[in-house]
């Protein structure tokens, strides 16, 4: 058979496997097929969970900073760290401090971003000039005030007290101060896919608070208190992208005047993504949930579309596929029969994906077998 080249350019699977990981599994499963095949893994990130990972792996000079007894989401104190790029850029990861598996338990009122707040005030003390914030998972819906007090500013309830943490203390604010932020020369860029605004239906509350453990009158609790917020901040809620990460695109957008841009696009350039599809016979790509939100945005669905604009054959592994990828696709719980064994030995089961994606994708198969593999 005639080798092919083949590019592993995943998402993490959240919860499970990195998209380090998750290539890694993938290719093994390939290989046992098809061992004649050229593999390349890429791993990705969009700006959520492994962005510091894809970015280093993408950038020459490229060093990790660290900080221990940085604020976690709980209030616990945990290790922190950012990326040092040449030129002056932090990159700060807000999963990577404030990130949701980081509770103790679910606590969608008092949950706070201080510990990103914290790291970045690290990386502009260590000499950084400018900040790449990357905005996904989020464990918080505070708007982003957590991290904007451990960088200056202030929030005083009636009484000239501060506000509690997290987004229950956003609705006790009756002063908010931006004066005394830590100047931050280059700026803030905001990497992310989410367009959500701050408030409403659609917003920061709504869509993401009952990940993070909110019942429904929380999250009326919530967006009363992020509009709230917003009256007091002064820029516009509905921003897309305001309400990334519980509303702390918002934050940074008022209080430093922060752009968004795509953290999948931002990162695609940097590992040099379409110059990779162009060279390569079929492109993989996945991520622990491929839905309706895939293809509006998010890093699965701009790989997807990066394949079909230049003429190659693509393909998607995720944890479950509960939407038409348009594409060659399988589920991990497809292949193990249970959602549960999926997610107990997820390595196992991507590495089951690349054997079916090779026995498929490599005889010209239109779908793959499903069955149960073990």
């Amino acid at each position: 058979m005639s080798p092919l080249r083949v590019l592993i350019a995943p998402d993490s699977f959240k919860g499970t496997l990195t998209a380090h990981e998750a290539a890694a599994a993938i290719a093994e499963g390939w290989a046992g097929v098809r061992p004649g095949d050229q593999l390349e893994l890429v791993p990705l990130a969009d700006g959520g969970e492994g962005t510091l990972d894809a970015i280093e792996a993408a950038t020459p000079g490229a060093v990790r900073g660290s900080r221990d007894g940085v604020t976690g989401p709980d209030g616990r104190t945990r290790h922190g760290e950012w990326l040092k790029l040449p030129g002056g850029v932090a990159v700060v990861e807000l999963a990577q401090i404030a990130g949701l598996p980081f509770m103790s338990e679910l606590a969608p009122l008092s949950a706070t971003t201080r510990g990103v707040g914290e790291i970045i005030k690290a990386a502009v003390e260590d000499g950084a000039r400018e900040v790449w914030l990357a905005l996904g998972g989020s464990a918080s819906t505070d708007g982003g005030l957590g991290a904007l007090r451990a960088l200056g500013a202030v929030a005083l309830d009636s009484a000239g007290n501060e506000v509690s943490e997290g987004g229950a203390g956003l609705k006790e604010i009756a002063s908010l101060d931006f004066a005394g932020l830590l100047p931050i020369p280059g700026g803030i860029t905001l990497l992310s896919d989410v367009t959500a605004p701050l408030t409403g239906p659609t917003g920061a509350a709504a869509v993401f608070g009952p990940q993070k453990g909110a019942t429904p009158r929380q999250v009326d609790e919530l967006d009363q208190a992020l509009q709230s917020f917003a009256r007091l901040a002064g820029h516009s809620p509905d921003t897309p992208g305001a309400g990334a990460a519980g509303g702390a695109g918002y934050g940074f957008m008022a209080a430093y005047g922060a752009g968004m841009d795509s953290g999948a696009d931002r990162i695609a350039e940097l590992v040099q993504l379409n110059q990779r599809i162009r060279t390569a016979n079929i492109v993989i790509t996945g991520e622990g949930s491929f839905d309706d939100q895939s293809r509006t945005g998010k890093l699965v669905g701009n790989v997807l579309q990066r394949a079909a604009d230049a003429g190659v054959q693509s393909a998607v592994i995720a944890g479950r596929v509960a939407a038409d990828a348009g594409t060659w696709a399988l589920g991990l719980d497809e292949l193990a029969g249970d959602p549960r064994k999926a997610m107990n030995e997820p390595a196992h089961w991507a590495a089951a994906a690349g054997k079916c994606a090779a026995e498929s994708l490599g005889a010209g198969m239109a779908q793959p077998p499903l069955r149960p593999l073990t």
